[in-house]
């Protein structure tokens, strides 16, 4: 389906407001009943995009894996950062989120004057400068960019955690639900890998004893993270 290619246009108004360094940022991993969190942090100038480029989610995971060295060389900086599920489970996903988040900013070599955000939801916070842009990994540039560095290295890293655990088809389904993952949970239980107080461990009365407590996210900030 044709689709319009991202654009420079909400970092160009936040340089016209004084702004001299802008990254985007985007998460991947949020729904996911196992892995980290992890966040892709991407400052790319006004310069003119990759061909092809836009929202990972839209991309084959061919096009993304052939387009993420492409992009690593192509933007003026770039980092990751992650939560792990230990830090899901005690902090709740939106501070979760703010901790990916936050390492993948301090990891660049450049700090920026302002945050263009995915979404609609702030969850970063100061003392950063924030644009929220709904659908942003689809109509920015500099998101796109974050979008599918951060996916294309979180895939790897999940199909890395799957050897150690192959009857979850981490390498396929990413640690989110699949009838693969779905089946290796009732039969073997939750790995270490996985968020144990996500909701899919009320399905499973055999291992409901490892459930944790829910964080209360606030109001307005919850997720359905179930079967």
């Amino acid at each position: 389906m044709p689709y319009e290619p991202p654009t420079h246009s909400v970092e160009r108004s936040l340089r016209r407001a004084g702004a001299q360094v802008v990254v985007g940022l985007d998460e991947v991993g949020r729904g996911a009943w196992a892995g980290p969190v992890t966040v892709g942090a991407a400052v790319t100038g006004l310069r003119k995009a990759p061909d092809g480029l836009t929202d990972s989610k839209l991309l084959t995971e061919k096009r993304r894996t052939e387009l993420a060295p492409v992009l690593a060389d192509w933007v003026t900086a770039y980092a990751l950062g992650h939560a792990s599920p230990e830090e899901c489970d005690e902090l709740g996903m939106t501070a979760a989120l703010r901790l990916a988040a936050t390492r993948a900013l301090e990891a660049l070599p450049v700090r920026p004057d302002a945050v263009i955000l995915d979404g609609k939801h702030d969850y970063l916070g100061g003392p950063w400068r924030v644009r929220t842009v709904i659908k942003g990994d689809q109509s920015c540039i500099c998101v796109s960019a974050a979008s599918v560095l951060a996916k294309v290295k979180r895939d790897a890293m999940m199909a890395e955690i799957g050897l150690d655990h192959p009857e979850f088809g981490f390498a396929d389904n990413a640690g989110y639900p699949s009838p693969v993952h779905r089946a290796a949970l009732e039969e073997y239980g939750p790995t270490g890998q996985h968020r144990l107080s996500w909701s899919y461990l009320d399905a499973l009365p055999r291992w409901s004893h490892l459930k944790r407590s829910r964080f209360d996210e606030p109001a307005g900030e919850q997720l359905s993270l179930g079967f």
